[in-house]
């Protein structure tokens, strides 16, 4: 290999080589791949998609370019910042997951376990309240107004039958 490509190669990599990599990242209680770009690793976290992710990187200062295995603790600590308390940083409401959550009112962005355990108890909620949707979480049918006539089928019950067959 010529001296001409690995100049090359450098250029288009656009991170610094002596920096130390980190092949795994742990970021908001989540294990991150490190050769991944910092914008397609935090999708990884359960709750923060890419659009979050993009916002969140420009909020930080951060390249969305570089690997994740390059960013120092410095800013991987401004990145859980941001996720733990985005709308202190600026992010607008209609970006996080719960707009006026019910018990406290605010404007909040849950992620992890918090959200996984808060999404149960919000369903566990309409099913003792017994609202519409509640009901069909409970009988395990589809709940957002999604077509069931053909779709969704389980159980012994598959297929449609003629006219003739019904009849006999």
């Amino acid at each position: 290999m010529q001296i001409t490509s690995v100049v090359s190669l450098k250029k288009m990599w656009k991170f610094n080589m002596s920096k130390e990599f980190r092949h795994i990242i742990r970021v908001a209680g989540a294990d991150l791949d490190g050769t991944q770009k910092v914008a397609y690793a935090l999708t990884d976290i359960k709750g923060v998609g890419i659009r979050l992710a993009n916002i969140i990187l420009k909020k930080a200062g951060i390249n969305s370019e570089t690997r994740l295995g390059f960013l120092s603790d410095v800013d991987v600590k401004k990145i859980e910042d941001i996720i733990e308390k985005p709308a202190k940083h600026g992010i607008p409401g209609w970006l996080l997951d719960r707009q006026k959550d019910g018990k406290t009112g605010e404007d909040i962005h849950l992620t992890g376990s918090d959200l996984v355990l808060r999404t149960k108890t919000d369903i566990d909620q309409m099913k003792e309240m017994r609202s519409w949707s509640g009901f069909r979480h409970a009988h395990g049918l589809k709940v957002r107004g999604q077509r069931t006539r053909t779709t969704g089928r389980k159980g012994k019950a598959m297929g449609v039958k003629k006219k003739r067959v019904r009849a006999e």
